[in-house]
């Protein structure tokens, strides 16, 4: 029914009543006073700061599947765990106080704002030590690798998708800082490139020409067997041809990119007048509390210098530039309390960016004093410069001279699996530990025998010869390693499900973390959903006086009354609370305390983490009603989800929720309760776009619930004869902005086309000519900086912008993207959709919804990593607002937003034997409560490359990567990242070969730690982000890299290398029971068409979707009890469901699938594919082992590399 509107110009500007809005978004007037109660300014808090530029610093920012209930049939005694509260117990007799301390900087006891000179130091951390030069014999392009390779100098891009934050760890004039070289072997290479990631330090040449066909050979091992050792050179020869710059970090990004940065907009109230009309609806009462809610705070802050300003920044990257800065007094309320007062500062910068007409996004230092100076690491010892180059020989055609298989390859067997799942003993954190006050000397002798070279070879460095073990991938799937520690500690260790470390034994050095090639970072899922949840309620919060760092299962009592930082070594007093255990009610034993016997633990905070009290939820819905929006029908599912789930959204009384609807004008919603309809405010004018009424669009959810029935009920036809065909995306959010600025909250953008009207409107950059190009991918970053901007105001703001793109046509994703990235949004992306054509994107829209309206969220949130004395963090990815070195700001958490960060090594770790990592997660609950969850990572410190090698998590090492090859793909180019992920496979296991003796150098050998590493590699390759040479659309690929940079780690496994199982022979042998129901655990199969049988159902998931491929000759039996049809020919091309039938064989199906999507950010859609139908294209694609047109297949895959080592 046709939503009747009954025009009235009643307005001849901004309404009288509305609240003053400030000019632009978020950019307010000269004169403009903060509102009473918003960020209010406490006397003493903060000198001013010279605030003469507008250009900040800004960077860009694992959803791992919940514990379940889960058991074998006969350990089904286990009971799930609920949230457990610990409260506070009777008062002690004393109680201590609290002296202040710093609340930031390992050693320091004040906090301080200080100015630094430039210093020459390097951008970026160098994980390896001096390059490996190899000859360049000849080209394979048409493999998808780069004609050419060797060092480059890096292009600049100025709006990267993807900024990395990276900060120094290096003193200036150490040998990993820029150099000036050229390639001895230019003529020969042409164009010279670096080709690895930071770290990798590597100039790969590319392959030799193609081994002959198996006619010409007897074995492949004789066809390398001529191969020269590795040779390693400190440098390389300068020609006058080249005369490039080459960066010996290996940087992701050129120093010299420029930042575009924030710009002023005045807009003016508008004069027109709104259009007021009546929505059919009724009210009801209810009175909401009081409302309004807090910040994290930060230690100092650093402004951008002028060099800076000039010269810009690579979304974070340290350029030589200084930095200007004002001491700043301590807080008076939260001198002990670090969060606290990063809280406050937050708000004092807003005030301050309010006075002086700016928008002022500015890097805070975290440490209270400069820090020591790390020793310098030694140079590596000279060796012979690399072999002459030969000369060139023309490329073979794809794939020639590589035998299918080589002699041997076929017939081993499959190793089983010896890692441990998470949810195994070995990962419980939550198991009771009775700590006899032990100190750090006797956790370092309670590690035993950690160094693996004086106990029998563990199965992580078994050599494994890639090119002859046919099976490597293990029939259950990859569980990380176990941590080298003892029993104990081991018990208490954080779950890897919610923070893992690509090395689980942490080198000694930075010159061994070189010498083993291999990166060093953590990945974390902070937010994901527990079964179990320690929930401290506790007054007393006990911290380190100096670091600031939790107490935790790591640290070390000396005595009832002190206790040792794990972190930076301080010795602290036990408060008289702390005394007194809340679990066992006795007193006198602190080591039992819940804080240290669990890794990760959440407590109630105090007021003193808060600036202001805690905002209510709120919810804001901005939809696109265009034509195109109308055709693709999602108001109907998206309004009936909400009316589902309207009840369901997390929040408590003073829940609040808003509507906004656009096309070329803006439409808002008049829900006030009294009213007997909804009343549609439309602005036509989106030039100057303005709030008509403030204070009635953001309602009380309760007290408005029958407007917003109605409302929604009437959204799907109120525009069904639309003609309006732009999209005022721009001016929509700029006046959502304006809306949720006075409490923060969460904006749910709907947009089904590109804009094309106003602010932000885009143009199309996409050549569908150059899907399937192999050479050049452009526009892989934004068009315009319109979408960051307005992200990073929305940020400061504390609202987050998730974007929902459904969209039949190129919509620049590369650019809409920004404004979640920016703001710790999310992105959902629906290519094709359709409400009736395309009916799996519809079901999936819905599902999607459901997760997305009734999941935990929080509000207001920071997160702060720290790591012990020693060890730095350079690089942050994932959707965020990076205001420090170690702190992220997250207007909004969610438990699906995983992150990742890389590491460096900048002190040597000769005097512990142990590190811990510690992040903290300060947010505001939707039923109003600040909490901060803790999550304690423990790891064994090792020196010898062997024990290096042995605790590779090769899973986390690969997400790692991805995540530095999409900053690669957008600030350099897709061939380089493709080249860097190629690199950093050639560099390990090059680098392990060196430390193996009697080493065949016809054999590519591998630790079973690495031995996926190959495999991953290439799948990568192969996935929809780096793929070269198949058609891809632009905006798919720019999703694609998108859900890199912020899946959690078991979600972003699947998504590049997908499980394959078979199903039509499920049994109950090996099944896990949850939830009382018995699910089959059929074995994982490989990613090729070999293990596919005519007479098979294969499973493969990938995450997102699901495929059921159906062999020509499958058995009739199954078809008939799991699809419902009596044979093959008579399964529909296009089936998507799985019915419910009452047999054995749909019940073990149907139980797999349940338990496989679970617990999924994404739900995934189900394709049902029948062999030889059109429809296994796709299917096939995700065959990752197999040949393609322009890929390797893997056995050629190795080949290659291979060939790369023996250079």
């Amino acid at each position: 029914m046709q939503m009747p509107i009954n025009v009235c110009f009643s307005f001849s500007g901004p309404a009288q009543n509305q609240m003053q809005i400030p000019s632009g978004y978020g950019l307010h007037p000269q004169n403009y006073i903060a509102p009473s109660g918003h960020y209010p300014q406490g006397p003493g808090k903060m000198t001013s700061l010279p605030l003469d530029s507008q250009c900040g610093d800004y960077y860009s920012g694992l959803y791992t599947v919940p514990t379940q209930n889960m058991v074998t049939p006969n350990t089904a005694n286990q009971q799930p765990g609920a949230q457990q509260m610990y409260g506070r117990g009777p008062p002690a007799p004393h109680i201590v106080g609290s002296t202040p301390g710093s609340f930031q900087g390992a050693t320091s006891s004040t906090s301080h704002l200080h100015t630094s000179a430039s210093q020459p130091y390097s951008p970026f951390v160098n994980h390896y030590s001096s390059p490996a030069m190899y000859p360049a014999n000849s080209s394979v392009a048409s493999q998808g690798f780069p004609s050419t390779c060797g060092h480059y100098a890096m292009s600049t891009v100025s709006n990267a998708a993807y900024p990395s934050v990276s900060y120094p760890s290096l003193p200036a004039g150490d040998p990993y800082g820029q150099q000036m070289f050229t390639s001895q072997n230019a003529p020969t290479v042409g164009p010279v490139r670096e080709d690895s990631f930071p770290g990798h330090s590597t100039a790969i040449s590319h392959p030799a020409p193609l081994p002959p066909p198996p006619s010409h050979q007897y074995h492949q091992q004789q066809g390398l067997s001529g191969c020269n050792t590795l040779s390693w050179s400190a440098s390389g020869l300068p020609s006058a041809q080249d005369n490039l710059t080459r960066n010996h970090t290996g940087s992701l990004a050129t120093p010299n990119n420029s930042l575009s940065c924030p710009v002023m907009q005045n807009v003016q109230p508008l004069k027109s007048s709104p259009v007021v009309s009546t929505v059919l609806g009724a009210s009801s009462t209810r009175v909401p509390p009081a409302a309004n809610r807090p910040v994290e705070p930060v230690a100092s802050v650093t402004q951008p210098s002028e060099l800076l300003q000039q010269k810009g920044m690579q979304y974070g990257d340290y350029v030589n530039n200084q930095a200007s800065s004002a001491p700043t007094p301590l807080s008076s309320t939260s001198d002990d309390e670090e969060e606290e007062e990063e809280d406050e500062e937050a708000g004092l910068l807003y005030l301050l960016a309010l006075k002086k007409k700016k928008s002022v996004y500015m890097l805070s230092s975290s440490a209270s004093s400069p820090a020591p100076d790390p020793a310098p690491e030694p140079d590596p010892a000279p060796v012979p410069a690399p072999s002459a180059p030969q000369p060139s020989k023309m490329a073979k055609p794809f794939g020639y001279g590589y035998p299918t298989l080589q002699p041997g390859y076929q017939n081993a067997t499959a190793p089983l699996n010896s890692g441990v799942p998470p949810s195994s003993p070995m990962y419980s954190g939550f198991q009771p530990y009775a700590q006899q006050y032990p100190g750090m000397n006797q956790l370092s002798s309670s590690l035993g025998g950690l160094s693996l070279q004086s106990s029998p070879q563990p199965e992580s460095l078994r050599p494994v010869n890639l090119t002859q073990e046919r099976n490597i991938l293990p029939m259950a799937p990859v569980w990380p390693p176990v941590p080298n520690l003892n029993l104990d500690l081991k018990k208490l260790n954080c779950s890897p499900d919610s923070f893992r470390c690509t090395l689980t034994n942490i080198p000694q050095t930075q010159a061994l973390l070189n010498k083993a090639k291999l990166p060093l970072g953590l990945l974390l899922h902070p937010f994901r959903d527990l079964t179990q949840l320690p929930v401290i309620t506790s007054n007393t919060i006990v911290r380190c006086r100096s670091c600031r760092t939790y107490i935790n299962p790591f640290v070390s009592f000396i005595d009832q009354r002190r206790w040792k930082c794990n972190l930076c070594y301080r010795v602290n007093d036990v408060p008289e609370e702390f005394m007194y255990n809340p679990v066992t009610r006795s007193y006198g034993e602190p080591h039992k305390r819940p804080e240290v016997q669990n890794s990760t633990v959440e407590f109630i905070a105090s007021s003193d983490y808060m600036l202001r009290p805690p905002q209510p939820a709120v919810y804001l819905f901005v939809l696109d009603v265009s034509h195109n929006a109308v055709e693709a029908g999602y108001l109907t599912i998206l309004c009936q989800s909400l009316l589902e789930n309207l009840d369901k959204l997390p929040g408590d009384s003073r829940t609040r929720i808003g509507f906004m609807t656009f096309d070329s004008t803006i439409h808002f919603y008049n829900l006030q309760e009294g009213l007997s309809q909804p009343q549609m405010l439309i602005v036509s004018d989106i030039d100057d776009v303005f709030l008509p009424t403030p204070d009635s669009l953001l309602v009380n959810l309760y007290e408005s619930k029958e407007l917003i029935k109605d409302l929604l009920n009437a959204l799907p036809n109120m525009f069904t004869n639309t003609r309006e065909t732009h999209s005022a995306l721009g001016p929509a959010l700029q006046a959502a902005f304006k809306l949720m600025s006075p409490t923060g909250g969460r904006v749910s953008v709907f947009q089904t086309q590109l804009p094309s009207l106003g602010a932000g409107l885009l143009q199309s950059r996409e050549d569908p000519n150059q899907r399937s190009s192999t050479k050049v991918v452009q526009h892989l970053g934004p068009a315009t900086d319109f979408y960051k901007k307005l992200a990073l105001d929305c940020s400061g703001q504390q609202t987050a912008v998730d974007l929902f793109l459904l969209s039949s046509q190129y919509s620049d994703l590369a650019s809409l993207a920004c404004m979640s990235k920016y703001s710790a949004g999310c992105i959902y992306y629906y290519p094709s959709f359709h409400f009736t054509h395309n009916p799996s994107q519809a079901e999936k829209l819905q599902k999607d919804l459901k997760r997305y309206l009734t999941r935990k969220i929080g509000f207001e949130a920071v997160m702060r990593i720290r790591c012990t004395k020693g060890l730095s963090m350079h690089t942050f990815h994932g959707n965020f607002f990076v205001r420090s070195t170690d702190l992220l700001s997250l207007a909004n958490i969610n438990p699906d937003a995983g992150f990742a960060v890389q590491l460096s090594i900048e002190e040597n770790l000769t005097d512990t034997s142990l590190v811990c990592f510690q992040t903290a997660l300060l947010y505001t609950s939707s039923k109003g409560e600040r909490r901060i969850r803790v999550h304690t990572l423990c790891l064994p410190v090792v020196s010898s490359l062997a024990d290096v090698y042995a605790g590779v998590d090769v899973q986390a090492a690969i997400c790692l990567l991805a995540n530095m090859a999409v900053d690669r793909s957008i600030s350099s180019s897709l061939s380089d990242a493709r080249d860097a992920l190629v690199n950093a496979v050639v560099d390990s296991l090059s680098a392990y070969g060196s430390t193996v003796s009697n080493l065949q150098h016809s054999a590519l050998i591998a630790p079973s730690s690495l031995k996926l590493f190959p495999l991953y590699v290439l799948a990568l390759l192969k996935q929809k982000a780096f793929r070269t040479g198949t058609s891809t659309r632009l905006d798919d690929r720019v999703y694609a890299m998108c859900q890199i940079k912020c899946q959690p780690l078991v979600h972003l496994m699947k998504m590049i290398h997908p499980n394959l199982y078979r199903i039509d022979r499920l049994t109950d042998e090996g099944a896990i029971h949850v939830n009382d129901r018995v699910v089959p655990q059929p074995p994982l199969q490989k990613l090729s068409a070999e293990k596919l049988t005519r007479e098979g159902a294969f499973l493969m998931d990938c995450g997102s979707v699901f495929y059921i491929w159906i062999g020509k000759s499958c058995d009739n039996n199954f078809i008939e009890d799991v699809l419902g049809y009596p044979n093959f020919a008579s399964i529909p091309q296009k089936m998507t469901h799985l019915p419910e039938l009452d047999t054995l064989s749909s019940e073990r199906a149907r139980s797999f699938i349940t338990w496989l999507r679970d617990n999924r950010p994404l739900s995934p859609i189900l394709h049902v594919v029948k062999d030889e139908s059109p429809a296994k294209t796709e299917f096939f694609q995700h065959l990752i082992e197999d040949r393609t047109e322009a890929a390797f297949s893997y056995y050629e895959f190795l080949l290659h590399i291979q060939q790369q080592i023996c250079k």
